[in-house]
């Protein structure tokens, strides 16, 4: 069988333009590895979704699942394991055989870079964080660490200063890489400091973070800071392994498209957070899957029509 669109990933961008296909009576299916709802099945409360305040990640996945099924969604659970985007249908190769499509919507997402520490898993959801505009809300009056000194985690930081009492942000150099406009901004709140050339050897907890011991690469000496939690922005790492060498990547890895999605192949699209963006949240996400539905049917009733 030739599908109209093959997507790959399961999250809230995938599961978007599942969801607009099946709608739009193209002959689609969904392929994911794991679960759907991706990096959102993490979020213990989403407070930025529309019509979902207060909802966790998982619930709010299970929702769009369910949804998906609803509108007659094909979903497989498979792991995709080699894709061949130039030909004609394209292939997408998995575990459990090949699928042929006309498009591919590649929506396998970005992870979180973490610390590599003990207790950052156990401790995600209490008190460590990866996403500040969706968790800062919740440190409203208390203490954070940001970790990290790239234009993400300042312009965290300058986000969890509107919200907690104080900011402390660590880092393994002397000064920040960001914007300079971001680095001005974030040094003229009073309630931020700064911990150079140091990063985080451990997190102190119990039920939730309380606090962290850090170490200066230069003197090698240890030191504890008391805290609320953890925000890490240290970079993400783009799922694009697969699709190395077709599809134009920058330089860190993130696929090349603009905000129609399409990828210098043709009836190839990038949503949600391997696409290069400005703003990676579960609401862009989904408005991708509904842009790279848009024009994989213009792509196939031009490209494919009889």
């Amino acid at each position: 069988m030739i599908y109209d669109i093959v997507i790959v990933g399961g999250g809230p961008g995938g599961m978007s333009a599942a969801i607009y296909a099946a709608r739009a009576g193209l002959n689609a299916i969904l392929l994911e590895k794991a679960y759907v709802g991706g990096q959102m099945t993490q979020a213990h409360q989403i407070d930025n979704y529309p019509g979902e305040d207060g909802i966790d990640g998982f619930s709010l996945a299970e929702k769009m699942r369910q949804g998906a099924l609803n509108q007659g969604v094909k979903i497989e659970y498979v792991n995709v394991q080699n894709l061949r985007l130039n030909d004609n249908p394209k292939v997408v190769e998995t575990s459990s055989g090949e699928y042929l499509g006309k498009c591919v919507i590649y929506a396998a997402g970005a992870e979180p870079r973490k610390l590599g520490i003990d207790g950052e898993k156990e401790m995600t959801g209490k008190g460590i964080s990866y996403c500040a505009a969706c968790d800062g809300m919740f440190f409203r009056g208390k203490t954070v660490v940001v970790v990290g000194g790239g234009d993400t985690a300042v312009c965290d930081a300058i986000l969890l200063a509107r919200v907690a009492e104080k900011v402390i942000i660590v880092h393994r150099r002397d000064s920040l890489r960001a914007a300079k406009s971001y680095r001005e901004q974030l040094e003229a709140m009073p309630n931020v400091e700064f911990v150079w050339n140091s990063t985080v050897s451990e997190l102190l907890y119990e039920d939730r973070i309380t606090g962290i011991k850090v170490k200066n690469i230069q003197t090698e000496e240890i030191s504890e800071i008391t805290c609320d939690g953890v925000f890490v922005s240290i970079g993400r790492i783009p799922q694009t392994e697969l699709v190395k060498g077709q599809i134009d990547l920058t330089d860190t890895g993130y696929i090349i498209a603009d905000e129609t999605t399409r990828t210098n192949i043709a009836g190839v699209y990038a949503v949600g957070d391997v696409r290069e963006k400005e703003l990676r949240q579960i609401i862009t996400a989904a408005a991708d899957g509904a842009i790279a539905v848009h024009f994989a049917e213009e792509s196939i009733s031009v490209s494919f029509s009889e």
